[in-house]
């Protein structure tokens, strides 16, 4: 018997900013991603008070214009996804693709056609959409025109485009998640709520009115789904970094509390409990704020407990540890949330500290906190990968990192959690949002291009590609069984 539940999605995840391009095409509109810069400094770049989301064609045209060109070459992606045997594949719809300045009543047909295309594709090789509604793509007129998620008109844009591609895909399309990584706000505004310091991302007070418009924007997408069809699932999607103290001392046990539940635990529990919870006198009073201080009315906070999500969805790539004792404790660089240094702990290519250990925990205060069930919507290894002269990638470090978090979701189930899937990130090469480059490398799909843009979108199948068939191939199955539930997880995948 394997580890994991029949019907299991195995899968793998994408977003259009970081892999459609045509940019251009298709009557879609320009949204923020076609703003950012690309290289490392990106996040450095918009945190200056004098951007102000104009675009510098002769700068910006590669990396997020291009992507890797799925926009042309969606057929030949999705046959490679059946061919390793995807369940499911997870992707988002381009709001500006649908409704190009993010405002209007009507939307764009050729758009909608376009991701027809895409639902209809997968559907032929038997794979279930898991749709983004938002994923770091908000139009770029409502960042500019209306300074992004601050303002409460984005809750009747989004509504109208979340009625247009739910009513449209109802009965093609079950699972569906309403903003990726909604809590990431708190370290960088600019992605999820298309803020930045001109228009208002460093007053706490901004991003926390945001939140506030997104958690009744979600809510009235849940609405619209449960009205459509009621097996329709409609998840919330957090970044979730599992958080230590650094030893045991009870001033940092207590931080790592409060880091947990203002950065892993906050926007989630709106969004599942259906209500602010307790603590949030105290995230807010941090920055001077009160909850009365944030525009709320009467009506939200009851659309809020009406309509909480069906399912929690997450992304999962590295554990923080919290020191506040000594000022001297080495930090990390990569770690995107920033924080000490684990001792305990490898990192990757980008500074990422490496810990499957820390998803088996994040699932289990999950479903603990929750009880609903859990999807692993976002994992996996950021590489530099270097080909072959056939451009073959053996890409053994990807698997093992793979495999071991794999290992571990093997391991909270056992422990009693209700986990629907796992879509690894980038299942195809993309551009990373982090740092808009193609050098840093997620896939089990090779793609020909650079960080300059050049290349010939070739797609080559890399070693690890051959590993995910067989573990889709046998659910997970491990090559031998094991007495124990913890031993059983130490086992080798096939």
């Amino acid at each position: 018997m394997s580890e994991f539940p029949e019907g299991f999605l195995w899968g793998g995840a994408t977003a259009a900013n970081q892999l459609e391009g045509g940019y251009q095409e298709g009557g879609r509109g320009l949204s923020i991603a076609d703003a950012l810069p690309g290289g490392k400094d990106r996040f450095k770049i918009v945190s200056q008070p004098d951007f102000d989301w104009t675009i510098d064609e002769a700068k910006y045209t590669y990396p997020n214009h291009l992507g890797i060109d799925f926009y042309h070459h969606y057929k030949e992606d999705i046959a490679l996804f059946a061919e390793m045997g995807f369940k499911c594949y997870r992707f988002s719809i381009a709001w500006s693709r649908v409704f190009p300045d993010g405002d209007e009543t009507q939307p764009n047909e050729a758009g909608l056609a376009f991701y027809d295309a895409v639902i209809d594709e997968c559907l032929a090789h038997q794979i279930e959409p898991v749709v983004t509604i938002s994923h770091y793509e908000l139009p770029l007129n409502l960042a500019k025109k209306y300074g992004g998620w601050k303002n409460h008109y984005l809750i009747e844009f989004y509504e109208n485009f979340a009625r247009t591609v739910l009513t449209r895909y109802a009965d093609k399309v079950k699972y569906w998640m309403t903003f990726n990584e909604i809590n990431s706000a708190a370290h960088f505004p600019v992605m999820g709520q298309g803020m930045v310091p001109s228009s208002g991302a460093d007053d706490k007070k901004n991003v926390f009115q945001a939140w506030h418009n997104q958690f009744v924007a979600s809510a009235k997408a849940v609405k619209i789904a449960h009205d459509l069809r009621k097996e329709l699932k409609v998840g919330c999607m957090i970044l979730y970094a599992t958080s230590y103290s650094y030893d045991a001392n009870p001033k940092n046990q207590l931080a790592n509390l409060q880091q947990s539940q203002d950065f892993n635990f906050f926007c989630g529990d709106v969004q599942v409990r259906g209500e602010y919870p307790a603590y949030t006198k105290r995230l807010l009073a941090q920055y001077g704020l009160k909850f009365e201080d944030l525009a709320t009315t009467d009506g939200e906070l009851a659309l809020l407990k009406q309509y909480p999500v069906d399912y929690v969805g997450f992304s999962y790539y590295m554990s923080m540890a919290v020191e506040t004792t000594d000022a001297n404790t080495d930090t990390v660089a990569g770690n995107l949330m920033g924080g000490v240094k684990n001792p305990f702990l490898k990192a990757s290519d980008w500074g990422w500290q490496i810990d499957p250990t820390g998803l088996r925990i994040a699932l289990n205060e999950l479903y603990d906190r929750y009880q609903k069930p859990l999807f692993v919507v976002e994992n996996g290894l950021g590489a530099i990968d270097k080909p072959d002269k056939n451009f073959y990638v053996d890409d053994q470090y990807r698997i093992d990192y793979l495999k071991q978090h794999i290992q571990a979701m093997a391991g909270a189930i056992a422990d009693g959690v209700d986990l629907m899937g796992y879509t690894p990130w980038g299942c195809i090469d993309l551009v990373s949002a982090s740092t808009g480059e193609m050098s840093k490398r997620y896939g089990f799909i090779y793609v020909d291009l650079d960080d300059n843009g050049q290349g010939t979108l070739k797609r080559y199948r890399k070693q690890s590609f051959y590993w995910y068939q067989a573990v889709i191939e046998n659910n997970g199955l491990m090559k031998k069984k094991a007495k124990t539930d913890d031993e059983r997880a130490k086992v080798d995948l096939d």
